[in-house]
Parts: C-alpha cells; sequence; structure tokens
C-alpha cells in the first residue's frame, strides 16, 4: 500500500541558483510542514499546517547576491544577510538536521516523504535539492519524490498550467495566511492551498 507524506517547502535565497562565489548564490532560509497525506486505498487527508513544521536560516555560502532578491529574504529573515554569516546555521548541519526531521515525520505518518512547491522547480529542484545532495550526499525525497501545487490545480481545472497563477485560483481555495516571505510563514500557507485543492471537485 502505497502512501505519500506530503511536505510543503518554501526556501528563499539571494539569488537564481545556488553555488559559490563566482558562479551562485545562497539559500537564507527553509521552512517547512506536513501539509497532507495521500493513501492510495484511503485517499487523501489534510494534517494541521502548523502541527508539524521545521524552520531555519543559513549561513551564505557566495559573497554574491542579488539585490533584488536579497531584499525580498530580509524584509522576512530574524537576521539580516550580515549577521547569517556568524548567526546562521552551518549548512551542512542544517541539511542533516532537516533530512532526520523529514525522515521522522513521514515515518509518524507512516509513508514516504514528497516535497510540495510553488513552484517545486525553484524551491525543490534548484535550491533545496542542490544543498542537500551538495552537503548530506543525497536527499530524502530523492531527485523525483516532489509535487507541484500550481500543476496540481492546472491539472483539476483542466486549464492550461501557462494560464494559471494564484490569482486564478478561486479565493476559497486560498488560504487565509498571508504570503510573507517568511519561509516557514510560506510552507504553512501553500501546505494549506495544496490540502484545499485536494479536497476541491471542480464546476462541471
Amino acid at each position: 500500500m502505497a502512501r505519500d507524506v506530503y511536505i510543503s517547502i518554501d526556501i528563499e535565497a539571494d539569488g537564481p541558483i545556488p553555488g559559490p562565489t563566482g558562479w551562485g548564490y545562497s539559500m537564507l532560509s527553509l521552512g517547512a510542514a506536513v501539509a497532507g497525506v495521500l493513501d492510495e486505498e484511503t485517499g487523501f487527508s489534510r494534517v494541521h499546517p502548523t502541527a508539524e513544521t521545521f524552520y531555519v536560516e543559513l549561513r551564505p555560502i557566495s559573497d554574491d547576491w542579488v539585490p533584488e532578491a536579497l531584499a525580498v529574504c530580509e524584509s522576512a529573515l530574524h537576521h539580516s544577510r550580515a549577521d547569517l554569516l556568524t548567526l546562521g546555521q552551518d549548512p551542512a548541519e542544517a541539511m542533516t538536521a532537516f533530512s532526520d526531521w523529514v525522515g521522522t515525520v513521514a515515518a509518524g505518518h507512516g509513508g514516504k516523504p514528497v516535497a510540495l512547491a510553488w513552484p517545486s522547480s525553484w524551491d525543490y529542484g534548484t535550491y533545496l535539492y542542490w544543498y542537500l545532495t551538495r552537503f548530506t550526499g543525497g536527499s530524502p525525497f530523492s531527485h523525483g519524490w516532489h509535487r507541484d501545487i500550481r500543476t496540481t490545480f492546472a491539472d483539476r481545472a483542466g486549464l492550461p498550467i501557462r494560464s494559471v497563477g494564484k490569482h486564478t485560483v478561486p479565493a476559497g481555495l486560498l488560504s487565509r495566511r498571508r504570503h510573507t516571505h517568511n519561509a516557514l510563514d510560506d510552507a504553512i500557507e501553500q501546505g494549506e492551498l495544496f490540502a484545499n485543492i485536494m479536497g476541491w471537485a471542480p464546476p462541471p
């Protein structure tokens, strides 16, 4: 019996791709929240969005940043980027702690973890997978256990993916929580959106 444990993730970064000085940038924060469980026999069941969460702010790995991206990050971080150079958690320690947390919550729900994001290509595919592989040697989500919330809505609504944004999602499906650019806030908000979509029956 297959069971997916959906873990909503959100990352905040100071540039478009991760990597050391000269060609990449840094993930400054990571938030995650268990959003729900999909069982092949019993279907989808939501988990309270704040019941099981993870949050960390990380030490930068590059001396480069994009000012516009950093401004968005710093508006919701607990520390400035300059402060994170000394106060941020070591990336290897942070990724190890996150992997351990993922394993614990997935086992607690009796399933396998699936990363969930809007968009998964950015939060998971570009940043989190790179960080996990670079600093721990692998990912608890493997390279393919991830799901995109935008695609999930597009499939259920029968819409082309390029026509879908949060402004096209029915208001009743959106979380009442604000999108703050704090990684944990946004992981919780987007996990709640996903759970709402999974329980939605589109009009005929």
